[in-house]
């Protein structure tokens, strides 16, 4: 059995903060402790007490460094890790000019483990220990990905991305036959194998046709215990191009919904502009949106409702979006967050920005109690944030009266020197050189 016990000021929910006073929902210890066995949290409590129980147990001292559950990024696309921070207009003009061709090298197998490394290396750095990606059309792509998510022992979601629309480009289309027939050869060789979690994975309605959607459709109904991640109303000028490719659907939403891609377990990226039947629809289900205020601003998509959403009682996670979104790092992500519910007149507490990069993001992947808190039982990864990284920081955490005075310093300024350490199963993650 392998064991250690880590110290430092440690914060756990008890709830959503959203939903309930965030007063409410924290559990803070200024001394305290988490006692990992096996890859799992054992006991979250004092520091001093865990240790007396535990004589002999080595222990990691982080002294006032903060311990959290890891960051799970709940929407990325790791192919798009090499053309992070392109220089773009708007969305289609983006994917033509970067994206596309970006993911037509991902045919090959050699170049698609290259990249799948280092964007976990990346994440780790950042103290991020879940992902949930899009792969690229190539079945080799989603293979690299949980290969090597496996040779670090990560917890991961990823999918084949689908698409057989002549609105993506020749090298980068598949069928609605292999669409089906390859995603559920990958469901057969990854979903539920270790830490691997397989995500029915169409593009966007823009790149798939009514066929495909439908076979897509089929397929999750036949394998319900997968997820399904697709993008939802990004840009205003991305619905309209809907409409006009699906003239019959009610709204965006029903071009998932009347081919079988709308359900509790769905996950649906962006979704800024929303019809209030879309909202009622999500809701009733019981799916979850994915926040990706990096990527909104830098690709100047618009300012997702959060506060609203959440107001309805839809599930919503938090996501980098790299590479349209310009940023690896979740407290960059949360530091966005915080500014774009600004726009909206909406001041977001820092445990809610935390929440929403931990616990929220895992329950909008169906693994809430498994990642992203910081409870016995839970699996043991963990991120250690230093709230003194540099100077700037430093100089403004000292003059805090209180934890969120610490905190919210490193979200909005901290970076990966303020990860301490990344724990993932149980296990320190040595830094990338």
């Amino acid at each position: 059995m392998t064991t250690h016990l880590l110290l430092g000021q440690t914060l756990a929910f008890t709830g959503d903060p959203f939903s309930r006073p965030w007063e409410d929902c924290v559990e803070h210890h200024e001394s305290g402790g988490v006692l990992v066995r096996d890859g799992r949290i054992e006991a979250v409590g004092d520091g001093n007490a865990l240790q007396a129980a535990n004589p002999g147990v080595p222990v990691a001292n982080y002294g006032r460094d903060l311990i959290l559950p890891g960051f799970v990024d709940a929407h990325m696309h790791y192919p798009q890790t090499g053309i992070i921070a392109s220089w773009g207009k708007r969305l289609i003009d983006w994917l033509n000019t970067y994206t596309f061709p970006e993911e037509m090298r991902f045919r090959d197998p050699a170049y698609a483990a290259e990249v799948a490394g280092r964007t976990l290396d990346l994440a780790l750095a950042h103290g991020t220990t879940t992902l949930c990606s899009f792969c690229t059309i190539h079945p080799e792509s989603v293979d690299a990905f949980f290969e090597a998510a496996q040779a670090r022992e990560m917890r991961v979601v990823a999918g084949k991305t689908c698409m057989d629309r002549d609105t993506a480009p020749e090298g980068l289309r598949d069928t609605a036959r292999a669409a089906h027939d390859e995603s559920a050869a990958l469901i057969a060789r990854w979903h539920g194998r270790g830490r691997a979690t397989y995500a029915i994975t169409p593009r966007f309605s823009p790149t798939s046709t009514p066929a495909q959607l439908e076979a897509l459709g089929a397929l999750w109904a036949g394998n319900p215990t997968c997820l399904m991640q697709t993008h939802l109303s990004e840009q205003v000028d991305e619905v309209a191009w809907v409409r006009g490719l699906y003239p019959e659907a009610r709204d965006y939403l029903d071009t998932y919904e009347s081919h079988g891609l709308l359900g509790a377990r769905g996950l649906y990226g962006h979704s800024i502009h929303l019809e209030p039947r879309e909202i009622d629809r999500l809701r009733e289900v019981g799916a979850a949106v994915v926040h990706c205020p990096t990527s909104n601003t830098f690709i100047g998509s618009g300012l997702f409702d959060l506060a609203g959403l959440k107001g309805r009682g839809i599930p919503v996670g938090l996501a980098t979006d790299t590479g349209g979104g310009s940023f690896f790092s979740m407290l960059r992500t949360m530091a966005a967050a915080y500014e774009v519910a600004q726009l909206r007149g909406q001041a977001i507490h820092p445990a809610q920005l935390l929440w929403l990069a931990t616990e929220a993001s895992a329950r909008a992947l169906h693994l809430d109690g498994t990642i992203g808190s910081l409870r016995p039982g839970a699996d043991a990864d963990l991120v250690v944030l230093d709230l003194a990284s540099t100077p700037a920081v430093a100089q403004r955490a000292k003059r805090a009266e209180d934890l969120w005075q610490a905190v919210f310093p490193t979200i909005m300024m901290g970076d990966d020197r303020a990860i301490r350490a990344t724990w993932v199963a149980g296990r320190p993650m040595a830094r990338p050189a």
